[in-house]
Formats: structure tokens, sequence, C-alpha cells
């Protein structure tokens, strides 16, 4: 059964290049619509590695700094996505934190599955696994942690996580396999098949 967690609102797509070259040149409305464009990953990868607080604020804020100090070096024809770069920077940030001093694991209701027009039913089962899950991601290590969220929930490529991690791409699929091992053990794959079974009915 492959394993998956509850992943924020899909983006509809990057910036638009004339915008992200108005954020180059230090545009005002540009740098705005930068910061409405990608805040809200931003702000899910940041409260699901570190749980919610003043201090996912206050590094998605440096995450959106050091980005436009680093944007004119970001190249629009190289591989990297712009969102995929953006959640690089955060994620080393995050990471850069925990290593720092501790501050907290993400808190269960910072996982919740994402709601849709379900039966009440339906979305009690849906948190309920939203808990599970953040649950069963407090038992790994930040680096396991941080592969999970950037493969499962941000759809980076296999070369994207191990970028973002700065780390080779034979560890950071080691790094994946060890973390959704791990949480297949926490959840134990016969519960997360009833509450699957259950959320669909």
């Amino acid at each position: 059964m492959a394993f998956t967690m509850p992943a924020p609102a899909p983006l509809a797509g990057e910036l638009d290049p004339a915008t992200v070259e108005r954020a180059r040149a230090r545009d005002p409305l540009a740098m705005r619509a930068f910061v409405v464009r990608y805040e809200r990953p931003v702000f899910a990868l940041l409260s699901r590695m570190l749980g919610r607080g003043p201090h996912v604020e206050d590094l998605a804020q440096e995450t959106f700094l050091r980005a436009f100090r680093a944007l004119p070096a970001f190249r629009a024809d190289g591989t990297a996505r712009l969102s995929t770069w953006l959640l690089t920077i955060a994620t080393r940030l995050a990471l850069d934190a925990r290593k720092k001093k501790r501050l907290p694991l993400a808190t269960p209701e910072a996982m919740d599955a994402v709601a849709d027009a379900a039966t009440p039913a339906t979305e009690l089962a849906r948190r309920e696994l939203g808990r599970r899950l953040a649950r069963a991601a407090e038992s790994l290590s930040d680096d396991q942690r941080a592969a999970l969220l950037l493969a499962e929930v941000h759809g980076f490529s296999m070369r994207e996580v191990a970028e973002a991690l700065g780390v080779e791409e034979a560890t950071a699929k080691t790094r994946l396999f060890r973390a959704r091992q791990r949480m297949r053990e926490e959840l134990g794959e016969a519960s997360l098949d009833e509450e699957t079974r259950d959320e669909a009915t």
C-alpha cells in the first residue's frame, strides 16, 4: 500500500516570468505578488516541520528575505521550479533552527487533512487520520521528516529532495525509505487500511 500524507491545496502554477523579473528589480507590487503566491506552501512546510507559533512566522519572513536577496541569481531557465527553490530555502532554515535550539514539532492539528465537501463522518475520519499521521511523524528524525514532507506533501522529485537537504540522491532515497517505513510501523498497516476504508465509505 502506498503511503500518503494530507497535502495542502496545490499550486495553480508558478509565478509568471514577467512578475519574477519585476521582483528581481525590487518592484514592491511584484514582491508582494511573490509573497502572496508562495506564502501558503512556505507556511505549510514550516508548520508541519516545527509546529505552529510565532517561530514559524519568523522563519517564513526569513525565507522570503533570503529569497529576495538571492532572486537575482535564480535561473528561470534552469531545472529548479521557483516553488521548489523557495521551499528548499525554507527547509534548510527549519533544519538549522532545529539544530540550534529545541523547537517544537508539529502538533497533530498542524497536519490535519484538508477539508472538503464531505459528510461529517468522513471529515471526522480524515481529521483522525491526520492526527495519527502527525503523532507518527513525531517519531522521525528531522532529516527524515523533511524528506517525507517534501516528497509526499509538496511533490518534490528525489533529485529535488536531495538538493533541498544538501545530500546525495542515494542518501535522500534512504531517508525517505526509512521515514515511510517508520510511519508504517508507527501507524500499523492494518489500522491505516481501516481508516482509509472508513474514509471511502
